[in-house]
C-alpha cells in the first residue's frame, strides 16, 4: 500500500469546494484516510511515573523561592492563562436528560434505580445549587411554583425549565456560562472564577491579567458578552483583564469513514467531518504565541475560600518551569558558540537525564565534541511544560508514564487508556498500576531562548491519535481524534511532572459534582 491513500478519483468538484471552504487540504484528507487504513500504533509504556522516579515532589521549604521566581517573571507580562471553554454542558446533565426524555407528567416514567436515586438527590438538594434562583424565577414565569412541583412529585416541568430552550437551556449552553458557585451577594460562573484566578498568577506590573478562552461559534456572542459584563463587574484598581477568545477551527475537523475505511457520506451525498477532539486546540495555543502559558480546564474551579492552595501551586510550578528554562537557555547559548568542552557536554547530558528525565542515543560515547554539541542543541531546543499530577483515586483518564520509543530512547508522557494495547496483559497491568492522574493542570514554556514563539505543530506525535466507532443517521462509522492537546500533541516537548495536592483538582463532570463540599459556600 502507498504511504498515502490517494483519493483524487473519489472526490467530486463539490467535495473539493467543501474541503477548501473548511480550510483543509486534499493532502490532509489523504493523510487521515491513510491513518484509518494503517491504524494507530499503541504506546509502549515501561512503568508508571512515581515520586522520585519521574514525578518531582516539592517540600514546603521549596515553595517560597519558587513562588518568588515566578513572581518576577509574572510582573514582566510573560504569563497568559489559556482555558479550553468551547464544550457544551450536555454531558453534565446526561442522567437528567435521560429522565426528562423518558417521562412525561401524564405517564409514569421508566428509569433505572440509579437514575431514580439521582433524581431524588437532585430534587432534595435543589436549594444547594447556585442556579436555584434562576430556576425558581423561570418556573414562576411559566406559571409554576418550584416547591409545589417538588412536593407533588412533578419533576418534568422542573427538568424542562432547567435543561430545555424554553427555560434556562443548561443542556445546550457552554459549561463556562452556568451558575457554579454561590457567594453572599452574587453567583459566579466558571468563566468568572477563571478571571478571578488570573488576577493572582497572570497579572503584570500594570495589574492586567491576560486570559484566553477557546469558544464555539454558536456561543461566541453570548460568551464574549458575558466576559465583558464580568470584566466590568469584578474590575478593581489593583486588577483588570486583557481577555481574548478564539474558535476551534473547522479545518481541525477530521473526515469520517465507513467500516471499510472509505469516506463516509450523509444522506445527501456530502462528506462527513467530525470534531478532531481537544488536540485540535493545539492550533489555538500555537496562534496565541504566548510565552508562559497556564492551561486549565473550564470546569476545574473552586470558590474563593478554597483558592489559596491552588494559587500557591500554580505559582510554584510556574517558578519551577522558569528555573529549568534558565539552565536550559544558558546551555543553548553556550552550545551556539560550539565552545563547550567534552566535560561540559557530559555535564549537560547528565543534567538532561536527571532533570528532563530522558535517555539519549547509545552512540554518545562514540561521538566527537561537535557531534555531541549538535545533538544537545537539537534536543534542548523545544518547548517545555511542567504538569501538575494528583494522586490517583480511581479517576478515568490518563496518567504519567515512562514511554519507550522506536529508537530505544525513553521519555515522560501523559498516556490515555485508549493508547494502551487492550490485548496486552502486561501493558494493561502497568497502566493500572499508575499512582498518579493527569488533572490537566500545566504551565508551558512556548518560546525559545531567543524569545521567539515555537511552532508547536512541529512537536506533535502524529501516531498518538485515536480511532473510535460512532454512528450517524443510524449507520456505523469510524471517527479520528487528533493527537490530544496534553498527550500526543505535546509528545515531543520537554515534560516535567510535579505532584500537586489532590484538593487542587475539583472538576465538575456531572451536575451532582456541584453538590460536593469543594463547590459549596464556606
Amino acid at each position: 500500500m502507498n504511504s498515502t491513500c490517494k483519493i483524487d478519483h473519489m472526490l467530486t468538484q463539490h467535495d473539493r469546494e467543501c474541503i477548501a471552504k473548511r480550510g483543509t487540504s486534499v493532502e490532509t484528507i489523504e493523510h487521515q484516510l491513510t491513518t484509518f487504513q494503517r491504524g494507530i500504533p499503541f504506546t509502549h509504556i515501561t512503568k508508571p511515573c512515581t515520586i522520585q522516579d519521574g514525578i518531582t515532589q516539592f517540600t514546603k521549604s521549596d515553595l517560597p523561592d519558587l513562588e518568588a521566581t515566578f513572581g518576577q517573571a509574572m510582573t514582566t507580562g510573560r504569563v497568559t492563562k489559556f482555558v479550553p471553554a468551547s464544550g457544551a454542558a450536555s454531558r453534565m446533565f446526561k442522567t437528567l436528560l435521560a429522565i426528562c426524555a423518558d417521562s412525561t407528567i401524564a405517564a409514569p416514567f421508566s428509569v433505572t434505580p440509579s437514575e431514580q436515586s439521582d433524581l431524588e438527590t437532585f430534587l432534595q438538594r435543589l436549594s444547594d445549587f447556585a442556579f436555584i434562583n434562576d430556576l425558581t424565577s423561570t418556573l414562576s414565569k411559566q406559571g409554576h411554583q418550584l416547591e409545589n412541583l417538588r412536593d407533588q412529585g412533578q419533576h418534568q416541568p422542573i427538568l424542562e425549565a432547567l435543561l430545555h430552550p424554553t427555560g434556562l437551556n443548561y443542556a445546550k449552553r457552554p459549561k463556562g456560562l452556568l451558575a457554579f458557585h454561590r457567594y453572599p451577594d452574587h453567583i459566579r460562573t466558571p468563566i468568572e472564577e477563571h478571571l478571578i484566578e488570573a488576577t493572582v498568577y497572570a497579572k503584570d506590573a500594570n495589574n492586567q491579567a491576560q486570559v484566553h478562552f477557546t469558544i464555539s461559534p454558536e456561543h461566541q456572542e453570548a460568551v464574549q458578552e458575558h466576559i465583558e459584563v464580568a470584566r466590568q463587574r469584578f474590575k478593581k484598581a489593583d486588577h483588570d483583564w486583557i481577555v481574548t477568545c478564539s474558535l476551534q477551527k473547522a479545518s481541525s475537523d477530521t473526515i469520517a469513514v465507513d467500516l471499510n475505511n472509505q469516506p463516509f457520506r450523509d444522506r445527501h451525498g456530502n462528506l462527513l467531518f467530525r470534531p478532531g477532539g481537544h488536540g485540535a486546540l493545539l492550533t489555538n495555543v500555537n496562534e496565541l504565541e504566548g510565552d508562559i502559558v497556564f492551561i486549565k480546564n473550564i470546569d476545574n474551579v473552586v470558590p474563593d475560600h478554597l483558592k489559596e492552595e491552588t494559587y500557591t501551586y500554580k505559582r510554584a510550578i510556574g517558578g519551577y518551569l522558569i528555573s529549568i528554562q534558565g539552565t536550559l537557555f544558558e546551555y543553548l547559548r553556550q552550545l551556539d558558540k560550539e565552545s563547550a568542552t567534552t566535560q561540559q557536554l557530559d555535564d549537560m547530558l547528565e543534567w538532561a537525564q536527571s532533570t528532563l528525565h530522558c535517555s539519549h542515543p547509545t552512540p554518545w560515547k562514540e561521538w566527537d565534541r561537535l557531534q555531541r554539541t549538535h545533538h544537545l542543541r537539537r534536543f534542548f531546543h523545544r518547548p517545555i511544560r511542567v504538569c501538575g499530577m494528583v494522586k490517583n483515586t480511581g479517576d478515568p483518564g490518563g496518567g504519567p508514564f515512562w514511554v519507550q520509543h522506536q529508537d530505544g530512547t525513553t521519555s515522560l508522557q501523559i498516556v490515555e487508556s485508549s493508547q494502551v494495547d487492550p490485548r496486552s496483559t502486561e501493558q494493561q497491568r502497568i497502566f493500572a498500576s499508575s499512582t498518579h492522574f493527569n488533572p490537566v493542570d500545566m504551565v508551558c514554556g512556548a518560546r525559545d531562548y531567543q524569545g521567539k514563539p515555537f511552532d508547536l505543530t512541529q512537536y506533535i506525535d502524529p501516531n498518538a491519535g485515536f480511532i473510535s466507532q460512532k454512528s450517524y443517521e443510524g449507520r456505523e462509522l469510524k471517527a479520528l481524534e487528533l493527537p490530544g492537546l496534553w498527550n500526543g500533541g505535546m509528545a515531543k516537548w520537554h515534560t516535567i511532572f510535579v505532584e500537586v495536592p489532590r484538593h487542587t483538582f475539583n472538576p465538575v463532570k456531572t451536575v451532582f459534582d456541584l453538590l460536593l463540599p469543594a463547590h459549596q459556600p464556606e
